[in-house]
């Protein structure tokens, strides 16, 4: 045993000697670091990318190798390695080229799909913060509250309501909220500036160690500009008395610093026949800070706020008899308001080529008021049902993690990353009440006060040989619920708390430079609301997703990649709406399966097509079959587009959202119905000048943009009624746009 543990360490120590290194900076034209540029080896498959001084090291390189350079946004760079070039350091320098699917390169990353759709980032990019979550392959987003509130999200066969089965971040910082006043989860992403999104990383399914609370369907991370290359101001207006401006604005450029504002303005009556009374303001200010150490680091402060009217919910009922018409309201006095304040440090350390020091800490102060009224005047005939749902939370954490990477031989590599992170939210006066005409109060129905700790840390090791990549991972959150009742006389506190741990396996085969096969495997959760974990004695505080996915993703040519998976996800607990009290509450257990097929093609150098099949099988495990459909799960949907850019002064895009009809109750009697909706832009560049057209729902088609099986009673009916109530889609919706760089 000594004998054959000594040679294969001989063995091993060989081949480190045998085995070469190339090593360089990456920059642009300007000599400014490029830092995410990928290295990769055409001879051996192995990858390395540049750090954030711009600096790359590529291990087990020999002479006649060919090295790839290849980013987002310039033009790729190949280099055949001479024996001199194996021991002077190299210096790339890239040279800005139109976005295009060859300058992705496929490899074995745990998400290289993510790489891929980053190309519909960047050739089609968003127009409004509604728009930015559907560019995750089968993600379909609906709006149902005039604008303010935050959308209500598809993914997997989930009705996900606000955010429950998704986490989603923005560099770094948390959107979802926990024991919310509205829903569990619920993240609001209005806060966010659509230009100043630089690019989108998300993953589905629960395999992901740096990644908690909700990870369950996926995640979404969006990384926004860290620097300005112009400044720009614009200005948008179409119908509705919709008008928006926006300005992006540099304080500061140097070789080390950079500095700019943000900010945006957006006034809309919208389309309903009561107006929206619509309006947001939006404010973020980004330092950034690279040094010849090593260090990067990122100061973000933003400041959000928006208030609305909104029209509900409308019975389908009272449509057909013409008591009211499709844009039209049974209690116009809904609607609200919300603000966000954040303070976010990103820092991030290389200490050598080969590790790393990641680092963030971040502070938010956070309000929201909403008035709903989903069952018109079922609870109370008189003043009607109308409820109040309100908070004010300061949401604190912090997180560091530490990656390093080890070359074992020519042949392997291995790295990991490690991390711990804690996240506290003091939530004060959450409130539901009854109340008239969003004026008066009738009845507090509930008032206290929530704390909520989760502490966490996790551990993904990452193992390269030959063309294999292993990634085994585990990851242990502990949380701590704490509520205060206000509404009793006595001192009524109740806290519970509970750890889990959360094992991951992914593999990737990279058969070749075109080809992939993996497979994920894992266990996530989704919290509890701690006002139902306190009322319940603890019991189902966290439930468990358990998930497993098989896929490939394929390149038979540089400009074209076709992407498949077949999956399956059991859940121990689902969250349903419950129309009747305009809630969302635990459920049973449920089984999901499905299977996600995508395509993009890089036509030519300015026109780019992209598209996602998804169907999914979702049930509830615990009910008899004809019984046990998931209300709102989608079965069918797909979106698509196709974009241009480049085209003499032209460019813009046409794309598509479908979603099939889905059971909208248990036993699939009554039918959310699917939609087919298109959009288009137009835009002409003349010097420094752009001129746009952004047209929402090209074809005028009357949809229903969210639909719930609601049992509701108006207010000359004798009995209540239980169907349909939806809110409307928006109809054919232009708005032009003015902007100029400089």
């Amino acid at each position: 045993m000594i004998k054959n543990t000594f040679g294969l360490l001989i063995l091993l120590l060989c081949g480190a000697l045998n085995a070469h290194t190339i090593s360089g900076t990456i920059t642009n034209q300007d000599n400014v670091p490029l830092s995410g540029v990928g290295v990769y080896n055409k001879n051996t498959g192995n990858y390395a990318y540049s750090n954030n001084s711009g600096a790359f090291r590529l291990a087990n390189v020999s002479v006649n190798d060919r090295i790839y350079f290849y980013s987002l946004g310039f033009q790729n760079k190949e280099l055949l390695i001479s024996e001199s070039q194996l021991d002077s350091p190299l210096r790339i320098v890239l040279e800005e080229a139109a976005v295009s699917l060859d300058q992705v390169v496929l490899v074995s990353n745990i998400n290289a799909m993510s790489n891929f759709v980053n190309v519909d980032v960047k050739s089609d990019p968003v127009k409004s913060s509604q728009e930015i979550l559907r560019k995750v392959p089968g993600l379909i987003i609906g709006q149902h509250a005039g604008g303010g509130k935050a959308e209500q999200i598809f993914l997997r066969g989930f009705d996900i309501d606000h955010g429950t089965d998704i986490a989603i971040n923005v560099d770094g910082l948390p959107v979802n909220m926990v024991s919310h006043a509205h829903g569990q989860g619920y993240a609001d992403m209005h806060f966010i500036i659509p230009e100043t999104i630089d690019n989108i990383d998300f993953g589905k399914g629960p395999y992901y160690a740096d990644k908690g609370n909700f990870n369950t369907a996926g995640y979404v991370d969006l990384t926004t500009k860290k620097t300005l290359d112009k400044n720009m101001v614009s200005m948008e207006v179409g119908k509705y008395n919709t008008l928006r401006g926006l300005g992006m604005i540099k304080l500061l450029e140097s070789d080390n610093d950079n500095a700019y504002i943000a900010s945006e303005y957006l006034i809309s009556d919208g389309v309903f026949e009561s107006p929206q009374n619509f309006n947001r303001i939006n404010i973020m200010g980004r330092y950034h800070h690279k040094d010849d150490a090593g260090n990067e680091v990122n100061l973000t402060a933003s400041h959000f706020q928006s208030k609305w009217d909104a029209s509900g919910q409308i019975p389908q009922r009272a449509v057909d008899n013409g008591s009211i018409g499709r844009f039209g309201a049974i209690d116009d006095t809904e609607g609200g308001n919300t603000s966000r304040t954040n303070l976010l440090v990103n820092h991030n350390r290389q200490l050598d080529h080969h590790s790393s020091l990641t680092s963030k800490f971040f502070i938010s102060k956070y309000d929201f008021e909403l008035y709903s009224n989903f069952t018109f005047f079922l609870e109370d005939p008189i003043n009607g049902d109308q409820i109040k749902q309100k908070e004010n939370r300061t949401l604190l954490g912090g997180e560091t993690s530490y990656d390093k990477t080890l070359h074992l031989d020519n042949n392997s590599q291995f790295s990991f990353n490690t991390g711990l992170g804690f996240r506290y939210d003091d939530i004060n006066e959450v409130e539901l009440s009854h109340t008239l005409n969003r004026k008066t109060s009738l009845e507090q129905l509930a008032f206290g006060n929530i704390d909520e700790l989760n502490a966490y840390g996790f551990f993904s090791m990452n193992y390269r040989i030959n063309k294999w990549n292993i990634n085994p991972a585990v990851r242990l959150d502990y949380l701590k619920f704490d509520y205060e009742n206000l509404l009793t006389s006595a001192y009524d506190q109740k806290s519970e708390n509970k750890t889990v741990l959360s094992p991951k396996l992914n593999a990737i085969y990279q058969a070749s430079q075109e080809i992939q096969v993996y497979a994920k495997t894992g266990i996530g959760f989704h919290s509890n609301d701690t006002r139902v974990v306190t009322a319940n004695n603890g019991e189902r505080i966290l439930p468990l997703a358990f998930g497993a996915d098989i896929g490939t993703i394929y390149k038979p040519k540089n400009r074209l990649v076709l992407n498949m998976a077949l999956w399956h996800l059991f859940m121990e607990q689902e969250f349903v709406y419950v129309g009747d009290a305009g809630i969302v509450e635990p459920s049973g257990k449920t089984k999901r399966f499905g299977v996600d097929l995508g395509a993009r093609y890089q036509l030519t150098d300015w026109l780019y097509a992209y598209g996602d099949l998804n169907y999914t099988y979702a049930r509830s495990a615990e009910d008899p079959s004809g019984e046990d459909y998931i209300p709102l799960a989608p079965d069918l949907t797909s979106s698509g587009g196709l974009s241009f850019k480049g085209l003499k002064n032209f460019s813009g895009g046409v794309n598509y959202r479908f979603i099939q009809d889905r059971p909208a109750n248990e036993d699939n009697s009554i039918v959310a119905k699917g939609y087919f909706v298109t959009d288009f832009n137009l835009n002409y560049s003349w010097k420094n000048w752009n001129f746009g057209l952004i047209v929402d729902n090209l074809f005028d088609t009357e949809w229903n943009e969210t639909q719930f099986a609601t049992n509701s009673r108006l207010f000359n009916e004798a009995q209540a009624v239980e169907e349909i109530h939806f809110t409307p889609g928006t109809p054919f919706f232009a708005r032009g746009k003015v902007s100029v760089s400089f």
